[in-house]
């Protein structure tokens, strides 16, 4: 690191805090600006914004880890949540506009009824906006560390001074400017961390230890430029990607609908369907997170498999559990001067971006469904607007000494899928059948907490633990749900006429309301969510096929994604778009 790259990392975090400033003034006069951007986001920021959210500092490293470990079939642990992530862009996101609330967890007082409603608001915003968000926080701090730690050789006992004084600024900048500060931010921060990615792909892929993507089809084995995993129940070393029956289907049939996961919600949740909610109006919800699910399975992730294949090549000498920083060891070895300050400022911006979105997102929940909700009512939007901002920092504090109690990334992410199995089905079904009840919520994202120390008890490792925590949960909440009594009728004709989500499973209340015309066009959205899953790995696996070479694969590819377009477009055309809550 020169002079130079200290002062464009420096020119980032100036222009970072003038945006901030900038949108402050925005921010302060209500809560709906401060949280929502005023519902008047357009589709392309909104977009960009989940897409630099999940673009954590932990991301290119996570990648270059799954890459040098397992080839390319590796990513499937995480692309196998394309298929919910479709599912929510078709069926959810005009369901979420539609519902004119500001988080996701006031769902629960237009959807449900009484005391068990409250409680369930309440508590999910206590879970989701401190235990999970802190959670998620501690391990993103955990990434930047390493990065630090690898790229400056800052001593770790050091390392937590640097990473917290960054962590201040971006509490700073959210607490000042809002959801627009944020937005804005990530759309900038976004476009310089895929800039700096590529940059480092293209010099390292063409350095003489590689020689190109032909050099390094010559020098790696072939397993690793396998697009899908070997179902194998031996596992054999030196064939691509095996996973056995069991796990495979875990990873791709079970876990993308069934587990609760940030950014990967059933039916949308947390982050995303806060940027939903932001948007324009529902056709701006559908697009943006329609940009966000290609952007992040389809386009994004190339760039770091790359420099992960040629990590194997440059650093052989790493060991299982140092093969994520060959890509912190490459920005050492390949940047020169300027570049090298670029893209540290990069993954300052991946950190920051989706620290911003966090503490955001938590104390929408904080402030609107606990405080607001049951603490302080009928305050004027000043006083909001200031708790909002001392919530903020508040949890920028509390984040710091959750990440002291962080040992492994990897277990947090395992941990928070675990917590979560078997919540997923409930999330999606409750917009659609109307028996779903408070308790079945409160059942499902209980359970799993109940079942998990006999996991560990009879030592049943994830992701072989999803099948019991999925069936065990399902089945409680069900019982719980026939157990328990349904949701007051007048709730529910209410919440049919703000979101009328249609469907069979909601004839007993629909047939009370002949005058709503509810959506309709099921087998539409069915077809969409098909092909919208197959344009995600059309263009991921088309675009690699065309870097690996593979002209004619990549010219199937391309056709099945032109095909899904048309579809999708055709039946977008005739669905037509209501008129939702400002």
């Amino acid at each position: 690191m020169q002079l130079l790259d200290y002062l464009i990392i420096a020119a980032y975090f100036l222009f970072s805090v003038g945006i901030a400033l900038y949108y402050s003034k925005r921010a302060g006069k209500s809560t709906d600006e401060f949280f929502l951007s005023g519902r008047n986001l357009p589709w392309y920021l909104a977009g960009l914004s989940m897409v630099a959210t999940t673009f954590a500092a932990d991301t290119p490293l996570a990648v270059t880890e799954l890459v040098a470990r397992n080839g390319i079939a590796g990513n499937w642990i995480w692309w196998n949540f394309a298929f919910g992530g479709l599912l929510t862009v078709f069926f959810f996101a005009k369901l979420w506009r539609r519902a004119g609330i500001m988080t996701e967890v006031e769902f629960a007082e237009i959807r449900y009824s009484g005391k068990p409603a409250r409680f369930l608001r309440g508590f999910r915003a206590l879970y989701l906006g401190l235990f999970m968000n802190l959670i998620i926080m501690g391990w993103v701090n955990k990434a930047m560390m390493s990065i630090l730690v690898g790229m400056f050789g800052i001593p770790e006992a050091e390392v937590y001074f640097y990473v917290f004084g960054c962590m201040l600024l971006v509490a700073i900048y959210s607490a000042l400017s809002g959801l627009w500060g944020v937005v804005v931010t990530d759309a900038f921060q976004f476009i310089m961390a895929m800039t700096g990615t590529i940059i480092l792909a293209v010099l390292v892929v063409n350095s003489s230890q590689v020689g190109g993507i032909s050099g390094m089809q010559e020098k790696l084995p072939a397993f690793v430029f396998e697009f899908f995993p070997t179902i194998s129940d031996t596992g054999v070393v030196g064939s691509a990607f095996a996973l056995s029956i069991a796990a495979f289907l875990a990873y791709v049939g079970i876990q993308w609908w069934a587990s609760w996961y940030p950014g990967g919600e059933p039916g949308g949740g947390g982050y995303v369907a806060q940027r939903m909610m932001s948007a324009k109006d529902e056709k701006h919800s559908l697009f943006a997170t329609l940009f966000f699910q290609i952007a992040h399975y389809a386009i994004r992730p190339w760039p770091w498999v790359l420099v992960g294949m040629a990590t194997l090549i440059i650093y052989p000498e790493l060991g299982p559990n140092e093969k994520k920083m060959g890509y912190i060891y490459a920005m050492n070895d390949f940047l020169p001067l300027g570049l090298k300050g670029l893209l540290v400022a990069a993954f300052f911006a991946a950190y920051m971006s989706t620290i911003a979105t966090q503490l955001n997102w938590g104390t929408s929940y904080v402030i609107n469904d606990f405080y607001r909700r049951f603490v302080s009512k009928e305050k004027k939007e000043k006083h909001y607007v200031f708790a909002s901002r001392a919530t903020t920092i508040l949890l920028m504090f509390v984040s710091i000494l959750v990440t002291l109690l962080i040992e492994r990334i990897s277990g947090a992410w395992e941990f928070i899928l675990e917590a979560g199995a078997g919540v997923g089905l409930v999330l999606i079904l409750r917009w659609f059948w109307w028996r779903i009840n408070a308790w079945s919520e409160i059942s499902a994202m209980i359970t799993p907490f109940v079942v998990l120390p006999f996991m560990r008890i009879y030592e049943i490792q994830f992701p072989i633990s999803l099948y019991y925590l999925v069936a065990i949960t399902t089945v409680v909440w069900l019982v719980v749900t026939y157990l328990t009594p349904p949701t007051k009728e007048e709730v529910l004709i209410s919440f049919y006429k703000r979101v009328y989500p249609g469907g069979r499973l909601w004839k007993k209340i629909s047939d009370k309301l002949p005058e709503v015309k509810a959506d309709g066009g099921f087998f539409r959205m069915f077809m969409n969510w098909i092909f919208g899953v197959v344009l995600v790995y059309s263009i991921l696996f088309g675009t690699g096929s065309l870097l690996f070479g593979n002209t004619i694969a990549a010219l199937i590819y391309l056709a099945a994604a032109i095909i899904s377009v048309f579809i999708i477009y055709k039946n977008l055309s005739v669905q037509g778009w209501k008129t939702v809550i400002k």
